[in-house]
C-alpha cells in the first residue's frame, strides 16, 4: 500500500523512473536546508564533481536550483524545488497516506484493536 501511495506522488511530479541515489540526494538537501555544493560533498562524502553532476541531473529534472549566497557570490546553496520536495518527502507522504486510508476503512473498534497490537508489537 505504501509503496502504491510512493508510486502515485512519483507519478504526479512525472517522475517516474527517477533513481534512489537521487532520491537519497534530495532527502539530503531536504533534512540539511542551507546546504552548499561543499557542504554536500562532505554529507554525502563525495567529489565536488560527483556533486555538480548530480545536481546537474536533479537541476534538468527541475528538482533542485542553485541559489548565490548573498554575502559571497562564489558560494552557491543548492535548493529544492516544490516537485524535489515532493519527491524528497514522498515516503513520509506516502505513510500519511497509508493511515488516512486505514482510517478511512475501519470502524472505531478496529482502529482502538490495531493501535493496541502497534502498542504491543513496538
Amino acid at each position: 500500500m505504501k509503496a502504491e501511495c510512493s508510486c502515485g506522488i512519483f507519478s504526479d511530479c512525472c517522475l517516474s523512473d527517477i533513481t534512489l541515489k537521487q532520491i537519497h540526494y534530495l532527502k539530503t538537501i531536504d533534512m540539511n536546508g542551507e546546504v552548499t555544493f561543499s557542504r554536500l560533498a562532505e554529507i554525502t562524502r563525495n567529489s565536488k564533481p560527483t556533486i555538480t553532476e548530480m545536481i546537474n541531473k536533479l537541476s534538468r529534472l527541475e528538482c533542485v536550483y542553485r541559489e548565490p549566497c548573498p554575502k559571497d557570490g562564489r558560494i552557491h546553496y543548492i535548493r529544492l524545488t516544490k516537485k524535489g520536495e515532493m519527491i524528497a518527502r514522498a515516503e513520509q507522504n506516502a505513510l500519511h497516506q497509508v493511515i488516512e486510508k486505514l482510517v478511512e476503512s475501519l470502524d472505531d473498534h478496529e482502529i482502538d484493536l490495531l493501535i493496541a497490537i502497534l502498542r504491543k508489537v513496538r
